[in-house]
Formats: C-alpha cells, sequence, structure tokens
C-alpha cells in the first residue's frame, strides 16, 4: 500500500490562462507562483499549490452543475467566518456563478463556478 504524506497540488483545465490567474489571484486570492511554459502556471494557496492547464477544447460545464452541486466533483478552499461572508457577497457583486449557501451543522459551504465552468466550494468550519 502506499502511504501518502500530504496533497502537493491539483489541477484545473482552464480555456484562458490570463482570464484564470485573474480569478484566482484577484477574486480567491491565491499567489503566483511560476509559469509552467506556455500551457499552464502554478498558484500558491495556503500550504498548497494550484496547477492551472490551459485546455482550449475544454468542454463547456453542463448547465445544472451549480444549480444542483452536491455530490458533483470540486476543490473545496476552507475560509474564516468573516472571509466566508465577505465572499458571498463579493463574489454576488462580480456575478460569479453560485448556490446559496448550505449549511451543514458544523460548517458552512459556498459553491460557484469558476470562468471556466470548474465546481469551487468555500467552507467555513464553526
Amino acid at each position: 500500500m502506499i502511504k501518502l504524506r500530504e496533497m502537493d497540488h491539483f489541477g484545473i483545465e482552464v480555456t484562458d490562462l490570463a482570464r484564470a490567474r485573474n480569478f484566482y489571484c484577484d477574486v480567491l486570492g491565491m499567489r503566483f507562483l511560476q509559469d509552467l511554459g506556455r500551457d499552464g502556471m502554478l498558484l500558491r494557496c495556503g500550504d498548497h499549490n494550484v496547477a492551472l492547464h490551459l485546455n482550449p477544447e475544454l468542454p463547456p460545464a453542463p448547465p445544472d452543475r451549480i444549480a444542483n452541486p452536491l455530490g458533483k466533483a470540486h476543490h473545496a478552499f476552507k475560509v474564516s467566518p468573516e472571509d466566508f461572508a465577505a465572499a458571498c457577497a463579493g463574489l454576488a457583486a462580480l456575478k460569479v456563478p453560485m448556490h446559496d449557501p448550505v449549511n451543514w451543522g458544523d460548517h458552512d459551504c459556498l459553491y460557484f463556478l469558476d470562468p471556466d465552468g470548474n465546481l469551487l466550494e468555500l467552507i467555513n468550519h464553526r
């Protein structure tokens, strides 16, 4: 059996690297680390990395992805209670497609889409 130590990074396919960098860095607050050639870049999120990979042929997101996000593949990020409230308001102001916040009892989550329709989640553990 392989014993994994921790997550190093995960990759997200995007159709426009400049637009994705703006969203992930300017909106979500990730930090640019390095270019990965002309087809990708590496960003920093807390103690982990996120790789953005160019795929101009990425199919469009299914129309119900944000309407029914539970149980679908996604990437989740922890935020503080203050940042969770600010994110709900900020993403709405930017007209980012999102689902109403979900109260799971011990935590809240907010599902939303990046510009390419990748499903993302913010988690606020109470």
